[in-house]
């Protein structure tokens, strides 16, 4: 595939978006796909650069075609210095933690939903959390190996922050690593507090302080932390005058740069700057990857693109979820989404169904509720002359989530 490509192309909001609004390639043939990315050579595509996603229905061994994107960028920077959170980040092994959208600054790039910002409520992954047990019930759901702690801004709620910590360290061992953001400077007293319980903090200046960043507080706490055993670093946003950051870096451990994206919060914002999507797949700015170049040179510093996030991070996430949560007749798919089918009884009760189910399915290929039997899709696809109702396949995010297609069969 290229060294210039990621050998993972399967992205979530891509393809969601692709099937709305796409002028490639609108074909769909099959609402259960496993996947795999391959290069399309030769008319009607360019012999270089764009990728195509077959599609492969297992019930009828039948191809066609998804979409075709431009290849994902590759990383810029040195990944074999990764930092520790950002190799767990790549297994898909992080809990997002949320713990306040509360902050102290109003940076006008920040693409903090409008839903979140300024809210109390914490999130673990996408779940809001009502009680500290459930973080728990969340991290457990994905086999997690490390939690991202984020805001808002962390620090303007520090005892909630370490009594989260605290309980993971206590419930998953020393061995659970956190990393915390922060665009404060933390002080010695919030280092002191943080010991022990965050392993690594990532540390984000302000833009207008990059030109004088050897003179703000943020290097003063660099420095102490390393000295108190944190690992340190910086990680902003794809802004111009990265090059800026790059008297920092004998200072810190690492620098993170996340590609600038466009978002329902900053969107004026970057219009009034006369910022343009990079393109109408992703959530990326045009120009980003060109700010970063000079700054990625150097061995302490990554560039996580939006386009990973999706395609890879993402993935890597639901995929573990997938399989620690998927029911015996879910099909989990290459995406970490699940496939399941759903029946509804003309008479609109189940009970009348339960026999002809019991007498023909194993007793763990299906789910009946009052109003609805869930069992595999290929199971419904071969009895749906048997079966008087509705019936269609679902194809949704793991554990409950948010689903992604509903096709009738």
């Amino acid at each position: 595939m290229g060294t210039n490509c990621y050998p993972l192309l399967a992205a979530l909001r891509i393809s969601s978006q692709v099937r709305r609004k796409s002028g490639k390639i609108s074909c769909r043939p099959s609402p259960y796909p496993v996947f795999f990315p391959c290069r399309v050579p030769g008319p009607p595509f360019p012999d270089e650069g764009p990728m195509l996603r077959r599609v492969l229905n297992p019930g009828h061994q039948t191809y066609g075609l998804l979409f075709m994107t431009d290849p994902l960028p590759a990383p810029m920077g040195d990944t074999k210095n990764l930092a520790k959170g950002c190799v767990l980040c790549y297994q898909g092994a992080k809990m997002v933690l949320f713990v306040t959208g509360r902050c102290h600054r109003s940076c006008w790039y920040c693409p903090l939903s409008s839903e979140r910002k300024g809210t109390e409520t914490v999130f673990a992954n996408e779940y809001p959390v009502d009680i500290p047990a459930q973080i728990i019930e969340v991290a457990e759901s994905m086999s997690a190996l490390g939690t991202g702690i984020t805001g808002g801004e962390p620090l303007l709620c520090l005892d909630k922050v370490t009594s989260y910590c605290r309980l993971l360290k206590e419930h998953f061992g020393p061995g659970h690593q956190i990393h915390l953001y922060t665009a404060k400077a933390p002080t010695d007293a919030e280092l002191e507090q943080l010991k022990g319980l965050v392993d690594e903090i990532r540390l984000h200046p302000p833009h207008e302080s990059w030109k004088t960043i050897l003179d703000t507080d943020f290097i003063r706490s660099a420095k102490r932390a390393r000295e108190m055993g944190f690992d340190i670093g910086i990680e902003v946003p794809a802004l111009p005058g990265l090059e800026e950051l790059i008297p920092a870096l004998p200072y810190l451990d690492f620098l993170n740069i996340n590609e600038l994206e466009w978002g329902e919060t900053n969107a004026y914002a970057m219009r009034e700057r006369g910022y343009e999507l990079a393109d109408e797949l992703h959530n990326a700015i045009d120009g980003a990857q060109g700010w970063a170049e000079e700054l990625c040179r150097h061995d302490k510093v990554h560039w996580c693109s939006s386009g990973f996030k999706d395609s890879v991070q993402l993935r890597e996430r639901l995929k573990r979820i997938a399989q620690n949560t998927a029911r015996p007749f879910d099909e989990i798919t290459d995406d970490g989404t699940i496939v399941y089918g759903v029946f509804e009884p003309e008479s609109g009760n189940t009970r009348e169904i339960a026999r002809f189910l019991e007498e023909r399915f194993e007793p763990d290929s299906f789910a009946i509720f009052p109003e609805r039997i869930e069992t595999a899709w290929w199971l419904l696809e071969k009895h749906a002359d048997e079966l008087p109702g509705g019936k269609y396949v679902i194809e949704r995010y793991p554990n409950g989530g948010m689903i992604v297609e509903r096709t009738p069969l």
